[in-house]
């Protein structure tokens, strides 16, 4: 861990005010690693967490599935086939089959990584002062699970992180959701491209929205991000994230549009640009 500079000391001062240390703001962006630093290591493996966390990241990113026997996994993809040597939809796969398989590496090489359990990321996390982005991801036909709100609740709560966990969705019913449970919990709506697209909806635009859900943040594409977003964010007190931010042009831009999180799959990249 590094020593405390005055950027930690602020955060801990916002803290002690009732604010909490997450999109706290301030002049240089905190940094996410997106799926643990994917383009350093096997995505979404605890080997990925892990050593995010000896950068000295401000936060974890992970997405969560629920399997047939109702465990939630850390995995991006809907379906095995991808990153790991199974095939099939998670939601298909029991927790027993899936602790047979490994992660795949980004070039397709097999690792010894096991696809890892939110309890074994929640429980990385726990010692440390970083936080979690977690997002909660629907299955390979577009639908929620059924009751995976209430289960990544159950396992936040039994570790005492509820201040150091943020949920994110692009759904807004699993936000609602979320939020129906635990009001206190903090949400961040994610933003995608091609629905603002299709919906013909300007980027600021939809800023508006994750305020009607009652999300603490937004969390959109960092191409959607410009300085009419940042200006539709600050007057609707919701802190703003960027992803997935992976070169060096992109990060500077978003440091000097004034972004609250820079989501990257290079942290050691991000965390260099914003000084750290």
């Amino acid at each position: 861990m590094r020593s405390a500079g005055p950027w930690v000391v602020t955060l801990v001062a916002l803290a002690a005010a009732g604010l909490g240390a997450s999109f706290a703001g301030g002049p240089r962006p905190l940094v996410a690693a997106h799926r643990g630093g994917a383009l350093l290591w096997p995505e979404n493996s605890l080997l990925a967490f892990r050593n995010a966390l000896g950068l000295d990241v401000d936060y974890l990113e992970c997405d969560v599935h629920l399997t047939a026997d109702g465990e939630v996994i850390v995995l991006h993809d809907p379906t095995l086939n991808r990153t790991t040597t199974g095939r099939g939809a998670v939601r298909e796969a029991r927790l027993a089959d899936l602790a047979r398989l490994q992660l795949k590496a980004r070039d397709g090489s097999v690792t010894a990584e096991p696809i890892p359990t939110l309890a074994a990321l929640l429980d990385l996390l726990k010692p440390g002062r970083a936080e979690l982005l977690l997002e909660i991801k629907v299955g390979a036909d577009r639908l929620r699970y059924p009751g995976i709100e209430e289960q990544v609740l159950a396992l936040v709560r039994a570790r005492g992180l509820e201040s150091r966990v943020l949920v994110m969705a692009f759904e807004g019913e699993t936000i609602r959701r979320v939020r129906e449970l635990h009001p206190a919990i903090r949400t961040v709506l994610l933003i995608a491209q091609a629905p603002l697209q299709r919906k013909r909806v300007w980027p600021a635009g939809s800023v508006t929205r994750a305020g009607q859900l009652g999300a603490a943040a937004v969390g959109l594409n960092h191409r959607l991000i410009d300085a009419d977003v940042v200006a539709a964010a600050r007057p609707a007190g919701l802190r703003l994230a960027a992803w997935t931010v992976n070169n060096e042009a992109d990060i500077r831009r978003m440091i000097d549009l004034g972004v609250d999180v820079v989501i990257s799959d290079r942290p050691d990249l991000a965390l260099r640009l914003v000084g750290r």
